[in-house]
């Protein structure tokens, strides 16, 4: 699930025994960063959390790439724990992948320092944004038209602005990031008849053109107030 550029891209969430388990999130190494940094690779693993399992000529195929391609970007995110083969599934030598399980943080000390950790956070975020806002475009565009009644009256985009501090913002992204962890949890694996890929996009972010009121002038305020 997506989440803030410093805290973390990606929870992974799990129900074990009724009871809802947020796995630690992995902060990633600059060498693993620059690894993931790479346009379809980004696209590989986007598609692996959104879809679930893939061959390398599924991907392929969607990607409009040749299977070769894919197989080397799946193998390199491999290496560095971004993607694993599915046990049990393939034959012959067509073998699934899957994102590896476990939330992804972006932003480590390491990466912060340097000019090719923060060039190759950068590309992922944009990969990321670019794809997620593809895929609310699409459904924008297309959604009245191609989706049951159901669908369309069920999903919702929404846009609130309101004027807060960040320690007011941080804590209302937790909370909300609790709740649609929970939900994720309940979720995240089902495949039963009806079910669908959905995503649930989510931002909360100071306003970069906006401008911070000064403490005294809060005061102030407040006093006349």
């Amino acid at each position: 699930m997506q989440r803030s550029l410093c805290n973390g891209i990606f929870v992974y969430v799990s129900k074990e025994n009724d009871q809802v388990v947020v796995q630690r999130e992995r902060t990633i190494d600059l060498e693993s960063l620059k690894a993931l940094a790479h346009p379809l690779r980004v696209k590989i693993f986007d598609v692996l959390s959104t879809y679930g399992p893939f061959t390398a000529s599924g991907l392929a195929e969607r990607f409009g790439e040749s299977s070769g391609a894919t197989s080397y970007h799946l193998r390199q995110l491999e290496k560095h724990g971004f993607v694993r083969e599915v046990e049990g599934r393939g034959v012959g030598r067509e073998r699934w992948w899957e994102r590896t399980p476990g939330g992804i943080t972006l932003g480590s000390a390491e990466a912060k320092k340097s000019l090719a950790g923060r060039e190759a956070t950068k590309l992922v975020v944009r990969e990321w944004t670019s794809n997620r806002e593809r895929a609310l475009g699409e459904f924008l565009e297309r959604g009245i038209d191609e989706l049951a009644d159901s669908w369309v009256e069920a999903s919702v985009v929404s846009l609130t602005s309101v004027f807060v501090t960040a320690e007011e913002l941080e804590e209302f992204n937790e909370r909300f990031m609790a709740m649609v962890a929970e939900f994720a949890a309940l979720h995240r694996d089902q495949r039963t008849p009806g079910s669908r890929p959905v995503q649930l996009q989510f931002h909360g972010f100071p306003v970069i053109d906006g401008t911070e009121i000064p403490t005294n002038d809060t005061q102030e305020e407040g006093n006349e107030s």
